[in-house]
């Protein structure tokens, strides 16, 4: 009886020791942020921020106020200026969850299918969008974008007036 206390006190100790040890983080240390502005008369904004993993992929995370509920907001990665109309879809990221307002996105590749890492993310002349729908007419609803990379390095629109919808497919 004396063993088997013995060895269940050594595993509860083991058990413990291992939730303590951090996993290693596959993430660089860099990264970077974008602002987001409303895009509508909805109260939504917030920020992407593009963050450099070990791989050469980027995790791309979307961070919103100002939504709510059981909707998914699509979230697309455009080329050109938020001002620039129609401008062609780059990517789709993940959608950004209401409840929570965030998405999550690992992105190593453009819907072209190039490979893009994380520093020619932030040279591509770009933007990102959030939508309130993916259908409908609440898709061309822009809740919150923004420019990135090349594009907020040329940062001249003012807010949701210089925001354009976006090309349908």
């Amino acid at each position: 009886m004396k063993n088997l206390l013995g060895i269940v006190a050594v595993l509860v100790v083991l058990s413990s020791c291992q939730e303590n040890i951090a996993p290693e983080s596959d993430l660089t240390g860099n990264e970077t942020t974008y602002a987001l502005l409303s895009g509508s008369t909805y109260p939504v904004h917030g920020n992407v921020i593009f963050k450099e993993k070990k791989d050469g992929t980027t995790l791309v995370r979307v961070e919103l106020s100002g939504t709510e509920g059981e909707l998914k907001h699509p979230v697309h990665l455009h080329l050109g200026a938020i001002a620039s109309p129609d401008a062609d879809i780059a990517a789709l990221l993940n959608p950004v969850f209401g409840k929570t307002g965030i998405s999550e996105t690992t992105l190593g590749q453009l819907a072209d299918e190039s490979a893009i890492s994380y520093q020619e993310l932030l040279q591509l002349d770009a933007c990102v969008k959030i939508h309130l729908s993916s259908s409908g007419p609440d898709k061309n609803v822009i809740l919150a974008g923004g420019n990135i990379g090349a594009a907020a390095d040329d940062d001249l629109a003012g807010g949701r007036m210089g925001m354009r919808v976006c090309k349908s497919e």
